[in-house]
């Protein structure tokens, strides 16, 4: 007689096994909870301990690592605040964006985002149209600092560069901003990036040495960019740097004199202007008031009339200043970029050359 198979049965768990298995599980969960929390309390605290200015000198030597003789810095807190220093940071990292937009790259901290060189290295490519030849993904330091190296090697070969000791791969590398600023900076000199830099940017920075064994620190300040650097020059300071800085009076009569004397000339064409910087920001107005004022006409398809983009502006804005060239004035301390960017000063300064010129010619 056959019988029917017997159903394999499980055995029961005690209740007691399976609360002590719950209490188990609950105690680790809350525990890996806890240590989460410490580590995160530990970053924290290492963070403000690099930060801080004050705690800087509590620390012992073995917790920095450093050889002797080494020494690392960094910006103090009050200073990130800096306003112009947040002001340079947004603009140069506009500036990075839009270069490396058909990339879609999209750089959010300085910091973060260019310490392994990979970013590094796609704006300079970008910039001169070369190619590095490595690999494209990196988590291994050394292969970060080597495309680090890289890159500043060719940075370093394009001449002109009087920043080269404010950074090095090991500083890039540990994200130092104060190096990371002046790479930039000198970059966006080099190939005449279409940004105003704000002028007169300093930080203070705290500066650890390893010396017999001891951490020795300093406040020193650095100097990131200097006045008249955001024209993309190293000029003198003249009249009207005095003019914008300290007599803000003297400028309202400036201003009002120079728009009398577009005027006067625009008029002749049904033109009227009300605001110097941003009726003249598009390069179209100059190019009619050279007309005016040397008595000839601009061919139409030599410039754009109703100019769209940013290219369009700066072509307008620089035939512009080619013409004024031609007329025999001197090439005035502004960059094209600068007037489309809608730079009062830079735009004040080309319309003062031709007043000077021609404020006879009626």
């Amino acid at each position: 007689m056959a019988t029917s198979p017997t159903k394999a049965t499980t055995p029961k768990k005690d209740k007691k096994d399976e609360s002590f298995l719950n209490m188990v599980t609950t105690l680790g969960r809350r525990k890996k909870e806890k240590d989460n929390r410490e580590v995160d309390d530990l970053t924290e605290e290492g963070r403000y301990a690099l930060e801080s200015p004050g705690m800087l000198l509590d620390i012992t030597p073995e917790n920095f690592n450093l050889e002797e003789g080494q020494e690392i810095s960094m910006i103090e807190n009050s200073s990130r605040e800096n306003s112009k220093l947040k002001e340079l940071k947004e603009v140069l990292i506009d500036w990075i964006n839009v270069e490396l937009k058909e990339q879609r790259i999209i750089v959010r901290d300085l910091e973060e985002d260019l310490f392994d060189g990979q970013i590094l290295g796609n704006l300079y490519e970008k910039l001169t149209g070369s190619k590095f030849e490595v690999r494209e993904v990196m988590q291994s330091t050394v292969f970060q600092k080597q495309k680090l190296q890289m890159v500043l090697d060719a940075v370093d070969k394009l001449g002109g560069n009087q920043k080269q000791q404010k950074w090095s791969v090991d500083s890039i590398h540990s994200k130092n901003l104060v190096s990371i600023l002046h790479l930039l900076v000198s970059l966006a000199f080099h190939f005449k990036a279409p940004i105003k830099i704000p002028e007169d940017v300093s930080v203070s920075v705290v500066v650890i040495q390893k010396k017999d064994n001891v951490l020795v620190s300093k406040k020193v300040s650095e100097t990131i960019t200097k006045a008249n650097e955001a024209i993309g020059g190293n000029f003198e300071r003249d009249a009207f740097d005095t003019l914008f800085s300290h007599a803000p009076d003297k400028l309202i009569i400036v201003r009002k004199s120079l728009v009398t004397f577009a005027n006067k000339h625009l008029n002749k064409i049904n033109l009227d202007v009300t605001d110097l910087e941003e009726q003249f920001h598009d390069g179209v107005y100059f190019i009619l008031l050279m007309g005016l004022l040397e008595g000839y006409f601009v061919p139409m398809y030599s410039y754009h009339m109703t100019p769209e983009t940013f290219e369009q502006k700066v072509h307008n804005v620089a035939l512009s200043l080619e013409l004024m060239e031609d007329a025999g004035l001197s090439r005035p301390k502004a960059r094209p970029e600068d007037i489309v960017h809608r730079d009062l000063k830079s735009t004040v300064r080309v319309m003062y050359n031709l007043f000077i010129k021609y404020k006879a010619v009626h």
